[in-house]
């Protein structure tokens, strides 16, 4: 199983510092929604020069124009991009044409799909490198969210899939007995007091 750091910071500067800190022990270095927002695809880039050797996602949350903004992403540095479960089916077969253009991949996020193990086969059919069992941020936050729904959709699915939502070193063990190819980290690490040993741990945990 592959450990991925969500950097939901909103600076480059930020970004950069967080990724060096921890990539010694992640495999894939995520830049958030807010990060790409706030700063546009430039943070693609500088964070891919930085860490050449690492899988770079840039999380779009594309709902439209898929090729179009896959393609800039892949253009940017991005070796992977997400497209929401929620969008058109052919918005996630344009993202997918711009993926196998550039020899890279599409993740479809399920935040916010209420059939996730329906859509997940349908968006793994459409060509999706993996599929994202997601609860955002907002829904997290909610009273009584546990991360037993998205990591039972996962295993029922049977397709290749990334858990994000909740998951720490508490809980890491569970996403990895479900059977997730990649356990997405956000908090857990750069709200860490020390984000280093945060991710350390978090990778000595993955059996």
């Amino acid at each position: 199983m592959k450990l991925q750091v969500a950097i939901d910071l909103l600076t480059t500067e930020d970004a950069l510092e967080l990724a060096n800190k921890v990539a010694e022990y992640v495999d894939i270095i995520e830049l958030g929604t807010p990060l790409v927002k706030s700063e546009g695809l430039s943070a693609i880039t500088a964070i891919k020069n930085a860490h050449p050797d690492k899988i770079v996602f840039a999380d779009l949350k594309t709902m439209d124009a898929g090729e179009l903004e896959a393609d800039i992403a892949f253009k940017a540095g991005a070796d992977l991009v997400s497209v929401l479960g929620t969008a058109d089916d052919s918005t996630i077969a344009g993202a997918v044409k711009a993926a196998k253009a550039h020899n890279k991949g599409i993740v479809v996020d399920m935040i916010s799909v209420a059939d996730k193990v329906a859509r997940a086969k349908e968006a793994r059919a459409l060509g999706a490198k993996f599929v994202e069992m997601h609860a955002g941020l907002d829904e997290q936050a909610k009273p009584g969210y546990d991360l037993n729904g998205l990591l039972s959709a996962g295993e029922e699915a049977r397709v290749p899939f990334s858990v994000a939502g909740g998951v720490n070193l508490s809980t890491i063990a569970a996403v990895q007995r479900a059977g997730a190819d990649v356990a997405v980290v956000g908090g857990g690490i750069y709200g860490a007091d020390d984000p280093a040993l945060a991710a350390k741990e978090l990778r000595a945990a993955i059996r």
